[in-house]
């Protein structure tokens, strides 16, 4: 009765974790949960109480498919603000939720067996998204000794006449990992020379540390940005992931095949929501500056923490709330009778033993490595890495 997409399709690894956990939780399990991609901040106050207005006010009914003007002018007045970067309002759509966008994205301009170059670690959801529709993920490694970087040289070997697009994620979910300002231009100038399509997304952009300064790609010049969809939103920055809105802005024929393909799929975003998020990009910034204060705290001490462990590294990173600890040492050991034979195998004996809940590096297409979020609070984290201490202590 399944189509073969569906029969070949997983659930997302991230949110099975989540589900997991709050399963354990339900029991009265006391679990230390690193899975989530969520900040554990609420949202801020003055975006529910526009929220709460929109309601009172009865703005409850449907709004244009590709979302409000107004909203539609606070996206472009953001780019133009944080990036020098212009557009009109038919190269901006409002999404539902920064994943909608990339998978409006990809439906729009894949053709069966197009290939999409996908950097790794990548965040689990690309490969998925690009199957479903019907394209083919290549994969690019990079490494954590050069810090995540993309290898140009690599990058130009896996171009070929299918190419359809290159991925880009920065800062990192799951690593954290930047690009710099010679690596971005590289990318642009390979782009421009092979007919490619940059997907950059930049969800994470605010949630960044040491002084980095985030450069969007479309910016390093004209010919790039005309290659380049960006895809947003206010989940991560704003603490909204349960509002679902996202955007992107780009090339005006592709934002309005999204447009056509949202219209006959969800139709508009949430109408209160798009109030919500227009008070997020719009109202007081503190709420954002406080949050990252409080991530570089965790940040500082986790990395700290893990790397104090015996054979374990843990990549410092630049920006968004997660690390990406290497615990290849640990493969080949065993936890009483159970054999440590991936990444997985270590999340289960970690879960199950221990009760701390982290994601599989395998998903994220790195083998030996795990993610752990940060969004949560210092007492989860001390509680947890001391739990994943006596864990890997524990192995034979």
């Amino acid at each position: 009765m399944l189509s073969t997409r569906a029969k070949s399709l997983k659930p997302s690894p991230t949110l099975a974790i989540s589900a997991m956990e709050k399963t354990l939780k339900a029991k009265g399990i006391d679990v230390a949960g690193f899975g989530a991609g969520e900040p554990d901040f609420p949202t801020p106050d003055h975006i529910k109480e526009a929220a709460i207005k929109a309601i009172n006010d009865n703005f409850t009914r449907y709004t244009p498919a590709t979302g409000t003007d107004e909203l539609k002018d606070a996206v472009m007045d953001k780019f133009k603000r944080d990036n020098g970067l212009s557009y009109t309002r038919e190269e901006v759509i409002i999404t539902c939720g920064g994943k909608h966008a990339l998978f409006n994205l990809f439906q729009a301009i894949l053709d069966d067996g197009d290939e999409v170059i996908i950097p790794v670690p990548y965040w689990v959801s690309y490969p998925a998204m690009v199957e479903l529709c019907g394209g083919k993920p290549v994969f690019l490694e990079t490494y954590e000794e050069d810090e995540f970087e993309i290898d140009v040289k690599r990058l130009k070997s896996l171009v070929n006449p299918r190419t359809k697009a290159i991925v880009l994620n920065y800062p990192s979910n799951p690593a954290g990992s930047v690009y710099s300002t010679k690596t971005l231009e590289e990318v642009g100038k390979i782009a421009v020379e092979k007919n490619l399509l940059i997907i950059s997304d930049e969800i994470y952009e605010k949630i960044a540390y040491e002084g980095y300064n985030h450069i969007s790609i479309a910016s390093i010049d004209e010919k790039v940005k005309e290659r380049t969809i960006i895809c947003h939103g206010v989940s991560k920055t704003y603490s909204m992931t349960g509002w679902r809105i996202g955007f992107a802005a780009g090339n005006k024929d592709i934002i309005k095949a999204m447009g056509n393909i949202q219209s006959q799929s969800t139709s508009n975003p949430t109408s209160i929501s798009q109030v919500a998020a227009l008070a997020a990009l719009t109202g007081p910034q503190e709420p954002v500056k406080q949050m990252v204060a409080e991530f570089l705290k965790r940040r500082d001490y986790i990395v700290r923490e893990l790397n104090a462990i015996p054979d374990i590294k843990c990549f410092n990173p630049k920006g968004a709330f997660y690390v990406f600890p290497n615990f290849s040492s640990a493969l080949g050991k065993k936890h009483g009778d159970k054999m440590i034979n991936s990444s997985t195998s270590l999340t289960e004996v970690l879960l199950e033993s221990y009760h701390v809940a982290v994601v599989p590096g395998v998903e994220f297409g790195k083998e030996g490595y795990l993610r752990l979020s940060f969004a949560t609070s210092m007492d989860v984290i001390e509680k947890g890495l001391k739990r994943i201490k006596e864990a890997i202590s524990s192995l034979k």
